[in-house]
């Protein structure tokens, strides 16, 4: 073999060995080129671009969702290039738990993403599934999942929201279980949902263009929200763990309170007089008196305050498997700010979800249980795969503070603020929470906290109420005239009597 004849052959050589390598690169590792692992666009298989890809993933026979019996989403077959076109029966009313699953946006959100493994079919635990169909020749089907969530109590908490903005988080103190998780205003999925791109894109630009926010998950991760007074569950936990007060103290109250290195007095709601200037620490919370509370809070001092937010869960990340906003105890650097910050105002900062788990932990003695929506995990026959099981988050408090504080959310609906909460044949304890927005126009945002059941001690339901303030609501408005009749219809329904 001649020379020329031996570089031709050695360049053939080299120009299949590198032919064969960017086939691998390409083919089988998906990237984009083989001098890079991904573009701007992603890889091979996640690139928007790539329509086989968005066909492949958009047109699978995605698995149902269940709250109950009720399937609040599923797949149906299609005469188009998708072949399944997803529904939302459940609508406007599951959509921030669902989210949707987009053919015209290559994109999906809720329980659509975080669930995607299952439904579409390829989380391990289908893997025996898909054996099945392998053997079979039948087409791969997604999973399905059963919800914690109780279709009655989740309609429940809708109808009495009556389209106002806010939201409401119900949960079973016991495990953990979220029964309700309603955010309102909302939207319907289904035209996110539709193949034909125009109605779409023009349903999304309605939603995007709309200042109440529909698409936001208020309970846990929209704006944030001053949990005003319902704080003072906490600033009274702190109280009782560092031995500062206990719920029998007498403490003054007076009309008005002048904050240190300032010129504002802070007042009671209304300008109202709490007792007779001199009160123990239970009739102050029943009433929800603002002075006695922010200089509580200065005795406390902000690193003790500080301290048990975090211990009880502000600042942590969470996902259930939806991502949870972190709530926010600031950094305060000055007594005025702390005292503000003990009232839950200030730049004091949480989710309808946070306070929930808060009742909900002195609801189950001091044990704050992880949230959970996701119950159980199905095959495509409805076969149960997985289940989750509760699981203890933290120990904020112990059995004996959880007594004494359920004590005092008790007496505040049955002789406080919250007397709009009450149900019949049901003992309910609870918080009521009314927050200054900092606008001129319009209402607070106002709160109910609070846990209830048959028997006190073995509590069925933890909820958290809240609406926006704004011109929704009066300026008179309170958690007690607002909030608490919306909870006493979530309980009414949630507990069995």
């Amino acid at each position: 073999m001649n020379r020329q004849i031996r570089q031709v052959t050695v360049l053939v050589l080299v120009m299949m060995l590198a032919l064969a390598a960017s086939l691998t690169s390409v083919q089988g590792l998906s990237r984009p080129a083989l001098w890079e692992s991904s573009s701007r666009q992603g890889t091979l298989t996640t690139d928007a671009r790539n329509s086989r890809m968005v066909y492949a993933q958009f047109g699978t026979d995605r698995g149902q969702m269940l709250a109950g019996d009720t399937v609040i989403a599923d797949s149906q077959a299609s005469d188009d290039a998708y072949t399944y076109q997803r529904t939302y029966p459940g609508g406007e009313l599951y959509a921030p738990v669902t989210g949707y699953f987009s053919t015209s946006f290559s994109s999906m959100t809720g329980l659509e993403l975080a669930a995607n493994p299952v439904l579409n079919g390829e989380d391990p635990s289908l893997f025996s599934s898909r054996i099945k169909s392998l053997i079979t020749g039948e087409t791969q089907q997604g999973g399905a999942i059963k919800l914690t969530i109780d279709p009655q109590v989740q309609q429940a908490a809708w109808d009495a929201l009556g389209g106002r903005r806010g939201s409401v988080v119900a949960i079973d103190p016991s495990t953990g279980a979220i029964l309700a998780m309603v955010s309102s205003p909302s939207y319907d999925p289904n035209l996110l949902a539709s193949h034909d791109a125009d109605t779409a894109q023009s349903a999304w630009d309605t939603l995007a263009a709309d200042p109440a926010k529909p698409l936001s998950n208020r309970a846990i991760a929209g704006d944030l929200y001053a949990p005003g007074s319902t704080f003072k569950i906490l600033t009274m936990a702190a109280a009782l763990r560092t031995g500062t007060a206990g719920a029998s103290t007498e403490v003054e109250a007076p009309d008005t309170l002048t904050l240190p290195g300032t010129n504002h007095a802070l007042s009671n709601y209304a300008g109202e007089s709490c007792g007779n200037g001199k009160v123990t620490l239970t009739y102050a919370f029943a009433e929800s008196c603002n002075t006695p509370f922010a200089q509580l809070a200065m005795d406390v001092g902000d690193e003790e305050l500080a301290t048990e937010a975090a211990n009880w869960g502000f600042g942590e990340n969470l996902e259930i498997p939806l991502t949870v906003t972190p709530s926010i105890y600031p950094a305060n650097d000055s007594q005025a700010q702390t005292a503000m910050a003990g009232i839950g105002q200030a730049s004091v900062r949480t989710t309808p979800l946070m306070m929930a788990s808060v009742a909900a932990t002195i609801a189950n003695g001091g044990k704050q249980m992880t949230p959970y929506l996701i119950s159980q995990a199905l095959d495509s026959d409805l076969s149960v795969v997985s289940t989750t099981s509760p699981s203890v988050a933290r120990t904020p408090i112990d059995s004996s503070t959880a007594q004494t504080l359920s004590e005092m959310m008790q007496q505040v609906v049955t002789d406080g603020t919250g007397t709009t909460a009450q149900v019949a044949g049901v003992t309910v304890a609870g918080k009521t929470g009314t927050a200054e927005t900092g606008s001129a126009e319009g209402g607070p945002v106002t709160w109910f906290v609070g846990f209830a059941g048959t028997d006190i001690s073995k509590p069925t339901i933890a909820l958290a109420v809240v609406l926006d303030g704004g011109e929704q609501t009066a300026t008179t408005g309170t958690g007690g005239s607002v909030a608490g009749p919306i909870a006493a219809s979530v309980i009414d329904a949630a507990v069995d009597q």
